[in-house]
């Protein structure tokens, strides 16, 4: 019989100490795996819908054709799983910037870990997504041009609540235009946030593409006993 509770991972990174642990949720009486910043809950397994309807409602706004797609945080998988059911993705770059969390997935710590690291048309870049595009790196090392189909983020608890404040650039009008920049005609950036629909920003999306909408999505939270909600911003270029 596994334990209640169990630390999984832990290691310090540039914007502090980052842990998995596996727990039995009482409400629910299943398990949970959580990912902590210091004190400050990340990301929970109880909690993955709009994770998911990230890379759902994302690629669904892209034409029916064999799409490449980059995922901007890696996280719990769920974003990436989701990307990788759609039969149209030929591949799937997940940049993530701290190393221990592409580690946890390679040691299979998390439950669905396996069918994101050996399905072959998923890629691991270990590196800092907002740096790649700043610099003009890209996602890609080997092509440093490349555009994509779709680049979907889940990285920050939103677009005025960032984790680093080396973050917030993206959210500008320059920002979302060197994002658009990475994209093929007709293509898509989807956003995920934990805060309502935010006016102003979607003031600037609506600048910086020819279309942009907000997705409030709403799932059971079985701690409350109600229902809660994400945002998922979702914007295209000209096609």
């Amino acid at each position: 019989m596994r334990p209640h509770f169990a630390e999984l991972g832990w290691a310090p990174t540039h914007i502090g100490e980052i842990s998995l642990r596996r727990r039995l949720e009482p409400t629910t009486r299943t398990e949970v795996y959580e990912v902590k910043l210091g004190d400050e809950y990340l990301m929970s397994s109880l909690f993955t819908v709009a994770e998911e309807e990230l890379s759902r409602l994302g690629l669904a706004a892209l034409p029916d054709r064999p799409c490449d797609v980059v995922v901007g945080g890696l996280g719990l998988g769920y974003t990436a799983l989701a990307a990788l059911a759609d039969d149209r993705v030929r591949s799937l770059t997940v940049v993530e910037a701290l190393a221990p969390v592409i580690d946890w997935h390679r040691r299979e710590l998390l439950p669905d870990a396996h069918g994101l690291t050996t399905d072959p048309r998923a890629t691991m870049l270990h590196g800092d997504f907002f740096a790649l595009l700043r610099d003009g790196a890209g996602f890609d090392p080997a092509d440093p041009g490349r555009r994509f189909d779709a680049v979907l983020v889940d990285i920050d608890h939103s677009p005025v609540n960032v984790l680093d404040p080396t973050h917030a650039d993206l959210y500008t009008p320059a920002g979302l235009r060197r994002l658009g920049d990475r994209l093929r005609p007709g293509g898509v950036f989807g956003l995920w946030s934990d805060d309502a629909p935010d006016e102003p920003f979607l003031t600037v999306l609506r600048e910086c593409f020819a279309t942009a909408d907000a997705h409030v999505v709403s799932f059971a939270n079985p701690l409350t006993g109600g229902r809660s909600a994400n945002t998922v911003y979702v914007a295209t270029t000209a096609g």
